[in-house]
């Protein structure tokens, strides 16, 4: 007992330090702030309704009204039935957010490291090394939390994965179905789709392994195992699985039914996004060395300039004030890459770059190869357009690749695996399998390729770089030549100060390593030696992006948008209606969904025809389209002042009886009609709705009423009289997947019109309409998920009994 007490002390000392490491970086959570995140302030506004729906009620609203006109809240933090995986999560993530994302990149590398049967203190070095990793870091800061999620149990899902290969099947398996169905909770397919091409990777590197030791039958018993452990914890995930595959088909992911595009030109209609949507963030090559030079092109977008500016001292020369010369500053970009827009440089650290190539002279075998293989497909494959023929191909040919955009998030995987090189490169070679001759060898030769690649940088930079961007043109034209190379001084500066400061961290490993070698240094000291230049190392790139200062009071992030007099004088009509944001991009914001049922709204997967109608007439400025949404208030900005609420008194109302049917023979025909219709009159029918209505010339009942009784986000009741069987418009999206309609309590038929809407036929007499949301894949996927969570309970508790059956025999 008390040999296992020490044998666990050392493991519960690592866990206690990365909590504080956690919260040593985001202290400010211990004041009770909260991260300010662009990203999560706009969910917080999408996602208000159903939240407020569910603290009201104690019921689930898997429909939101609040944006896009309406859509399921499958990507909005839904919560669904039986989701037993998804509580321990939550249990796991027990800091404050995000600190709670930071110890789990910490504690999952370091589970990996013990795996990969590292010495635990190399463990926690290597932990360190990944966690802090510059990227990682600062998507924290911008609130991609999902993306962070995600990453941070790659390690676990690895473990699982080597543990099987190795023979421990039981154990194995429980980690990687475990780890999987985590990953799976994360909820952010993109990154698990590249760590499954990573996974693709080390199964060939290890099926080639057990082709030439003749070990294939216990290659495919693993593999077996393994995917039996990945279809449980699919199972464990199936509603939300399930429901995102459901409305991705519907939403800007999915296939469009349109051939043309909104000027009339044929548009590319095949499933997934398109060549330039998917490389707009193409990493640049000669970019790819920030990844050992932070500021290598320029660090961020919105990069400080360097101290002693020339650019400040070249606007004083023509006469600018200090206070001019620092505004001015804020339009000129210190990056010169070709990206868009850079929030930090993918910065991985210096000393994980020099202990990769180390090891690369220390290991053989798998490791080295499956590390070698993932960073180089990785890395060309981050580079987008930069290296088209590989990405066509993928986008062409490999499964689900053109579904993702931002190709250079793929870098994640460079993130994950060479820290593991690293650090196993260090094991080795603070071990006694390499002799000393060959440590000393490996130990010169990398110093002298990364060290002398990153002299080379310093003293021929000028002739190997031009630090020109491609808006340089402007700046040039605007403000001459001498201003220009002033700038170009600038970025050169921040370049050569970051490139001296990588050199440093490079020769103050070696002479660690050099140190150790010669027995002046013990293996602990040289490791927390270590520790700290990794600190120091990546913490100090990391807070240049992510410090306190992106922490704000918790109110801030818990109510972000504050009520202003337009929401005030909106808020008061209590109405069914919705709103529509022309003071800024309605369809790239969540703060008209925070207080009203927004036409707009903001997700990554936009309801796919309403995105239609926005960019063939919403964006046009067409009222007629904003007519048959009833939207009833249109915010604008005032002249002298900040944003007012016009009324809309032509909005169609929630629902209307039209007296004309335009039929349409497909998708371009129906959004094309819609130009300049009266869409309180006349309705546009796809054809394969036309045998819905049994008389498309049915005469207008001008006595026929229809008005909505009662509303809430997932039930909407409307009341009608009518003296003839009339064809009703409702101003809702038509989303047969889930919404059901209902005519005095009996099941009844609903149709689409007008591109996006439904319409229904109405019997004569008073009737009861309602439409229910009722998504039968939520109660198929509960019960998959209860049925998986049980099938892992009886093999967990199978396999437990026969290994201490086993191992009581054994005694």
């Amino acid at each position: 007992m008390q040999s296992n007490y020490k044998k666990f002390l050392p493991h519960l000392v690592v866990f206690v330090l990365f909590i504080v490491a956690s919260l040593a970086y985001f202290n400010p959570v211990l004041q009770g702030k909260k991260i300010f995140q662009s990203d999560i302030v706009q969910y917080t506004g999408m996602a208000k309704q159903q939240n407020d729906f569910r603290k009201a009620t104690g019921e689930e609203t898997y429909w939101t009204d609040a944006a896009f006109g309406g859509m399921p809240t499958y990507q909005l933090g839904a919560k669904y039935p039986n989701n037993y995986i998804k509580q321990l999560d939550l249990a796991i993530r027990f800091l404050p957010r995000p600190a709670d994302y930071l110890f789990l990149y910490f504690i999952g590398m370091y589970i990996l490291f013990l795996v990969l049967k590292v010495d635990y203190k190399l463990a926690f070095l290597g932990a360190l090394a990944f966690g802090f990793s510059t990227y990682l870091i600062i998507i924290l800061g911008v609130g991609h939390n999902a993306k962070a999620h995600a990453i941070a149990y790659m390690p676990f899902v690895l473990s699982g994965i080597f543990l099987t290969f190795r023979g421990k099947y039981l154990w194995g398996f429980l980690l990687l179905t475990v780890s999987m169905g985590l990953e799976l909770v994360a909820n952010h397919f993109q990154m698990t789709y590249y760590l499954m091409l990573l996974v693709v990777i080390i199964g060939i590197v290890y099926l080639i392994d057990a082709f030439k030791k003749k070990l294939l039958p216990h290659y495919f018993k693993a593999v077996g195992i393994m995917v039996i452990g990945v279809l449980i914890a699919v199972g464990l995930n199936a509603t939300n699985i399930l429901a995102t595959k459901e409305y991705a088909d519907t939403s800007t992911r999915g296939k469009t039914e349109l051939t043309i595009n909104a000027d009339g030109t044929p548009k590319d209609n095949k499933t997934g996004l398109d060549f330039d949507y998917i490389t707009e963030y193409s990493y640049g090559m000669l970019e790819s060395f920030n990844l050992f030079i932070p500021n290598f092109m320029g660090g961020s977008s919105t990069e400080e300039f360097p101290k002693d500016s020339k650019t400040v001292e070249s606007l004083m020369r023509m006469g600018a004030s200090s206070q001019e010369a620092n505004q001015a500053l804020r339009q000129i970009p210190m990056y010169w890459g070709n990206q868009t827009f850079v929030g930090a440089p993918a910065y991985i650290g210096a000393i994980v770059i020099f202990l990769s190539v180390l090891a690369l002279f220390l290991i053989r075998g798998r490791l080295k190869w499956w590390v070698v293989s993932g960073f180089g497909l990785t890395l060309l494959l981050s580079w987008g357009k930069n290296f088209s023929g590989l990405t066509e191909f993928f986008i062409d040919y490999v499964p689900m690749y053109d579904k993702f955009r931002a190709v250079s998030s793929i870098q994640v995987i460079i993130e994950l695996i060479l820290p593991i090189l690293a650090i196993v490169g260090l094991h080795q070679y603070f071990s006694n399998f390499e002799r000393e001759e060959e440590k000393k060898k490996a130990l010169l030769w990398s110093t002298g390729i990364v060290g002398g690649l990153t002299l080379l940088f310093i003293l021929f930079k000028s002739a190997l770089f031009d630090f020109a961007s491609p808006y340089d043109s402007y700046f040039r034209d605007e403000m001459g030549l001498p201003f220009l190379e002033a700038i170009r001084e600038d970025r050169m500066s921040l370049f050569t100060s970051d490139a001296i400061r990588s050199l440093i961290f490079v020769v103050l490993t070696a002479a660690v390593l050099w140190f150790f070698m010669k027995g002046t240094l013990k293996k602990g000291f040289a490791i927390a030696a270590l520790c700290v230049l990794v600190l120091v190392d990546l913490v100090g790139v990391d807070r240049r992006y992510v410090n306190e200062d992106a922490f704000v009071q918790a109110k801030m992030v818990n109510e972000p948008f504050q009520m202003n007099g337009a929401d005030e004088q909106i808020l008061k009509d209590e109405g069914h209606y919705r709103v529509y944001d022309a003071t800024t991009n309605a369809f790239n914001s969540g703060k008209a969904s925070y207080y009203h049922n927004a036409l707009g709204g903001y997700h990554a997967a936009k309801p796919g025809r309403m995105q239609d109608l926005f960019e063939f007439y919403i964006s046009q400025g067409n009222i007629g389209i904003l007519n048959m949404m009833n939207v009833r208030y249109i915010i604008t900005q005032a002249k002298n002042g900040g944003p007012v609420a016009q009324r809309n008194p032509y909005a169609n109302g929630d629902a209307w009886f039209v007296e004309n049917v335009q039929p349409a023979n497909n998708a371009n025909e129906e959004i094309q009609l819609l130009d300049s219709l009266d869409t309180k009159k006349t309705a546009v029918i796809n054809k394969e709705f036309l045998s819905k209505i049994p008389n498309q010339n049915m005469k207008r009942d001008s006595t026929a009423t229809i008005e909505l009784f009662s509303h809430q986000p997932n039930k909407l009741v409307y009341e009608a009289s009518t003296k003839s069987s009339q064809l009703a418009i409702f101003s809702e999206v038509y989303y047969p997947k889930g919404w059901n309609a209902y005519i005095n309590g009996k099941p009844a038929e609903y149709f689409r019109a007008d591109y996006l809407l439904r319409a229904m036929v109405i019997p004569p007499g008073n009737n009861k309409i309602e439409f229910k949301f009722e998504p039968k894949v939520i109660q198929t996927g509960r019960t998959i998920s209860l049925a998986s969570t049980i099938v892992f309970l009886l093999i967990l508790l199978s396999g437990l009994y026969f290994v201490f059956r086993k191992k009581e025999m054994k005694e």
